[in-house]
This record gives C-alpha cells, structure tokens and sequence, in this order.
C-alpha cells in the first residue's frame, strides 16, 4: 500500500504543469563576506548598509527605469570552501514598495555564517548555482562580491569566475579595503569579470554604505551603451598588456571587458 502510495503521489507530481519562469530584467545575487576577518560590526554595517540602499529613493528609482518587468534579487552569506547560505530568498522588486520590503528583510537578516576562511570562488559557484535554480529568468544576470580579503581556500577564483562567465554570468566586486590595502588588485585580476563587469572600492566598512549605493544603481542600469562611430570615447582603453595601477583613492571604478582594465572616475 505504501508502494502504491508513493507511485500515485509521483505520478500526480509529474503531470502537474511546469510553471514558466518569470522574465525580469536583472538577476542580481549579493555575495556578502561572513569570514573571520569581518567582525560583528562589520557585518552590521554591510547589512544595514544593503538594507538603507534598497530604500534610497535613487536606487528605487534606478529600479523602475530599468524596465516593467523588475529585478529580482537575493542574497549571500559566504566565508570558507562549504560555507555558503542562501540568507535572504530571491524578491521580485519593481516598485517603491517592493524595494522597501526588500530592505526591511535585509534588515532583520542574521548572520548564519560566523567566521571562517576565504573562499571567493566557492562563494561565486554557490551564486551561479543559485541564478541557475531559481523561479526568475533574467535578461542579465549579476553577482555582486563584497570582501576584504583574497582566496586563502578552496577553487581557484579565477578559474570560477571565468566558468561563470561562459554562463553569461558577470561578476561584479566590492573590495573593502581596511585589511589589505591592495585588495582591489587582486579583485580587479582574478574576481571580476563578464559583460560590464566592474570593481568599487570602500576604504573601510562604514564606507560600505556610499559604495553599494553606487554599485547597486551601476548594476541596475547596465553596462554603459557603446558610443556612436566618431564620437569621443569616455575613457582610455588599455592595451591588453599593460597593467593599470592600483586606484590612488577609494571610489575609483574598475571595468573588466574580456582582458581589457579599464579605469573609470566613480563621480
């Protein structure tokens, strides 16, 4: 009998039609730094920072000028090789209010990772995996890495990265500067990357805040449209062989287009 049961239940379970995933303009997966070397306050200022942008009328506006169809987004607490949560479920945001409830999950998130090592390219595996199961279908899809420190364990970043990038997958970075100063660097070569792709630095974490606003209303608009034949680039293009240098101060902006570094001014 209990066979049978168990037969009929699969068997309603696989003529139940499949729902079609909803189409929204960005994915949008934000990958959060729980390791050891961000402290209790840290990791408050992250969140509260995330939470008081989602309800920046700026980004909210971003939000709606983006598209009809909104942006769902989700977010990640991260540190070691298999420390990875889903901490906050994926949202559809496409109004003011959507945004807002948003935020207010932010906000009474706890942290469900305390402490660890450093595993960024475990960290982007878990999010590619996340945009690829999901109920949302989306026209870009993002991850946004924010961290101060560099891979210490686990897959090779860059090789993740890259494996990400041959999904469609782009591969945002927000490097936190208080414990290494030259992190963004090391962001810049191995964690960024895709369509776009670009690099915010915050000299501390009470920086976090200004930072992931700006990223946020970069990412949700896109990358920049590509300028009209003749006209004036906004910015020098690097040959492939040169390296840039390190940013001289926080806020610099560092776009990632196959192998070129581009440095852009985040005013």
């Amino acid at each position: 009998m209990i066979r049978t049961l168990g037969l009929a239940a699969a068997l309603a379970i696989t003529a139940l039609p499949v729902k079609a995933s909803e189409i929204v303009e960005l994915e949008l997966v934000l990958a959060v730094d729980a390791s050891s070397s961000v402290t209790s306050w840290e990791f408050d200022l992250q969140m509260q920072g995330l939470a008081d942008a989602f309800r920046d009328p700026e980004v909210q506006g971003a939000i709606q000028a983006a598209g009809e169809r909104g942006i769902a987004v989700s977010l990640v607490q991260w540190s070691g090789r298999d420390r990875q949560v889903l901490a906050t479920d994926w949202m559809h945001i496409y109004s003011p209010s959507s945004s807002l409830e948003f935020a207010d999950e932010l906000a009474v998130t706890p942290r469900f990772i305390s402490g660890g090592s450093t595993a960024i390219g475990n960290a982007i595996e878990f999010s590619v995996n996340l945009l690829t199961f999901n109920a949302y279908e989306g026209l870009r899809r993002v991850i946004d890495v924010s961290g101060d420190g560099r891979t210490n364990q686990g897959i090779q970043t860059s090789q993740m990265r890259d494996a990400a990038i041959v999904e469609g997958v782009t591969v945002n970075g927000l490097a936190i500067l208080n414990e290494d100063p030259s992190v963004d660097h090391y962001f810049k070569t191995n964690v960024i990357g895709g369509s776009g792709a670009f690099l915010l630095s915050a000299t501390d974490y009470q920086d976090f805040s200004r930072a992931i606003k700006q990223k946020l209303l970069r990412e949700i608009a896109g990358p920049p449209i590509a300028q009209a034949p003749g006209s004036q680039p906004a910015v020098e293009q690097m040959p492939r062989t040169a390296r840039a240098a390190r940013p001289a101060a926080s806020g610099t902006v560092w776009y990632r287009q196959d192998e070129l570094a581009i440095p852009v001014s985040a005013e």
